[in-house]
C-alpha cells in the first residue's frame, strides 16, 4: 500500500515536466488520419480501436509519444504511422481528441454485478485495488496524474489492454500506474466482467 501511495505521488509530481502546448484547432486536421480507426470525433465505431474522445491530453500525449518511440508499448496498426510526426503535432493531436465529447456504451446485465465490484471495491482477497482510485468513480480518470479515462471505452479494446498488461506484452504503466501488477491477478471472466462494466459507466 506504501508503495502505491508513493508512486502516485510521484505520478502526480511528474505534472511539472515541460512538454508541447497542444493546439486543438490545429489538431483538428492532423487527427484527419487518426479519424479512419478512431472516429473523426475520437468515437470509434470499430470496438478494438480506442475511444480518445475525451481522453486526458497528458495521458494521449504520453501514448502517442510511447507508440512512436516503440518504448513499452508496441501496436501493430500504428507502426510508421507517427513516424514523420514532430512534439508539436503529436501534441495538437493530443489536444483535438481531449476536447471531443465522449460517447458511451451498454454493459452485459448478466456481468455488471462483478464489474461493478471490481470497480469501485476492489477484490481485497484477490489484492486488486478499486480501478475508482486511481480513475475515478465515474471512470473520467485522472489528467494531471496521467490517468486514463475509463468510462465508455469498448469493452474488447480494455480486456485486450488488461490481458496485455497481465501477460506483459504492454509495459508502459511505470510504477506510478501499476496495471501489470493488478492484470495479473484478475481471472478471464474478471477482465470480462470489469471490462463490460467500464463500457455502460457514464
Amino acid at each position: 500500500m506504501k508503495r502505491v501511495l508513493a508512486s502516485l505521488l510521484l505520478a502526480l509530481g511528474l505534472v511539472g515536466q515541460v512538454q508541447a502546448q497542444g493546439d486543438p484547432q490545429a489538431g483538428r486536421g492532423k487527427a484527419a488520419l487518426c479519424g479512419a480507426c478512431h472516429g473523426m470525433d475520437g468515437n470509434s465505431p470499430v470496438p478494438n480501436f480506442p475511444k480518445l474522445a475525451g481522453q486526458g491530453e497528458p495521458y494521449l500525449l504520453k501514448q502517442l509519444r510511447e507508440i512512436k518511440a516503440g518504448s513499452g508499448r508496441k501496436v501493430f496498426e500504428m507502426t510508421g504511422m507517427l513516424d514523420a510526426r514532430d512534439e508539436q503535432e503529436l501534441a495538437d493531436i493530443a489536444a483535438y481528441f481531449a476536447m471531443q465529447k465522449p460517447l458511451s456504451g451498454y454493459a452485459d446485465p448478466a456481468l455488471v454485478e462483478r464489474g461493478e465490484q471490481l470497480f469501485r471495491g476492489g477484490d481485497m482477497a484477490l489484492g486488486v485495488p478499486a480501478c475508482s482510485g486511481c480513475h475515478a468513480p465515474d471512470g473520467v480518470g485522472n489528467g494531471p496524474a496521467r490517468f486514463p479515462r475509463l468510462a465508455g471505452q469498448h469493452s474488447a479494446y480494455t480486456a485486450k489492454q488488461l490481458n496485455d498488461f497481465r501477460d506483459g506484452v504492454r509495459s508502459n504503466d511505470g510504477d506510478a500506474m501499476p496495471m501489470r501488477a493488478i492484470a495479473a491477478r484478475l481471472g478471464k471472466r474478471d477482465i470480462e466482467a470489469l471490462a463490460s462494466y467500464i463500457q455502460g459507466l457514464h
